[in-house]
């Protein structure tokens, strides 16, 4: 099914503006509210099944799309276009998080971003050859985990003191045990294959505040992607991403010792409740040297992920700086002490 959100002044289609939260027509000017939109206003046609030809409602074009894509934009007359066929059942989100910045403060924001790079040739911070900045929503698992831990442990606890010209050094020994109950809400793994793990990671927190349950305007003038991994296959890895915060509780329960030596440590995690939620990322496609470099920006904080070019000259000035420095300094050490430095 191909959605398309038709102004009720003059008939445009209408897009989600992340400044208001409303959808707003580029046309006239108006704005609607996503609760309230009428549905005689909201043209929908079906299409076979899992297909991947559909036809813009608005100019007639043929639309090719990827079996993963929810929503995309008509390549001939720009319109906005939702495939809520893909979007239902298995599907469907069931959270969002919607666009706060637009695609003017997205790019102001990734300029200025640009600039802060002190080993970042001069030509890449001017933060002027932005190739393509692309507004999308990337599906993601929350993860609600309750799990436990069962630990073992010897501590000791060492004394040292001195009787007369003889030192002494007491170790006593403790068996240390933790029954430990654990519980993490929303813990979060994005779910398209197309995306770097890395990067998606990188961009976290969102405010999960601004959680909202989905409604398909949110997604208008902007692309998706469904899920391709469900939340089965991503568990381990949300398990691998909360297991350094589970030893560090873990570590934080057992202290007063000298040292600790763990013989067993037992961590448990299940899954209490998976929420289904796309995720708002602009995309940042940026020209230099003939190379095109990717980076990512919450579409929701402004945060900007990304590995940035590195100067050759400003790294050799860098370390030469730090070598010169360093030279001063012990130089100005042997003149205090009465030493010669060569």
């Amino acid at each position: 099914m191909v959605i398309h959100y038709k102004c009720p002044n003059c008939g445009s289609d209408m897009a989600f503006d992340a400044t208001s939260g409303h959808l707003s027509c580029p046309n006239c000017g108006r704005q609607d509210d996503i609760e309230t939109f009428p549905e005689e206003n909201i043209l929908q046609k079906f299409a076979p099944e899992e297909a991947r030809e559909y036809h813009c409602e608005n100019c007639g074009a043929v639309l090719l799309t990827e079996a993963e894509t929810t929503a995309t934009h008509c390549s001939f007359c720009g319109a906005p276009v939702l495939l809520s066929d893909r979007l239902t059942g298995d599907l469907a989100p069931a959270k969002v998080i919607p666009f706060t910045i637009s695609k003017e403060e997205a790019v102001a924001a990734f300029r200025k971003w640009t600039k802060n790079g002190r080993l970042t040739p001069r030509g890449f911070m001017n933060g002027d050859r932005i190739k393509k900045m692309t507004g999308m929503y990337v599906p993601f698992w929350l993860y609600d985990i309750d799990g436990n831990a069962e630990v073992a442990a010897i501590g000791t606890r060492v004394r040292t003191y001195q009787q007369g010209d003889t030192v002494i050094t007491e170790t006593d020994f403790y068996d240390v045990y933790r029954e430990i109950d654990l519980s993490y809400l929303k813990v979060p793994a994005d779910a398209s294959e197309k995306m770097d793990d890395a990067l998606m990671d990188k961009l976290e927190p969102y405010d999960y505040s601004d959680l909202k349950d989905f409604r398909m305007p949110y997604l208008a003038g902007f692309l998706a992607e469904k899920y391709d991994y469900d939340d089965d296959e991503l568990f381990s890895r949300v398990q691998s991403k909360i297991v350094p915060y589970i030893d560090s509780y873990i570590g934080s329960t057992v202290t007063g010792y000298s040292t600790v030596s763990y013989t067993n440590k037992q961590i448990n995690a299940n899954k209490k409740k998976v929420y289904y939620t796309l995720f708002p990322v602009w995309m940042v496609y940026y020209d230099f040297e003939n190379k095109e470099h990717t980076f990512a920006m919450n579409g929701q904080t402004g945060k900007v992920v990304g590995k940035p070019p590195i100067s050759g000259g400003k790294v050799a000035a860098w370390f030469t700086g730090i070598a010169v420095s360093t030279f001063a300094v012990l130089k100005a050490i042997s003149y205090m002490v009465g030493g010669v430095l060569w």
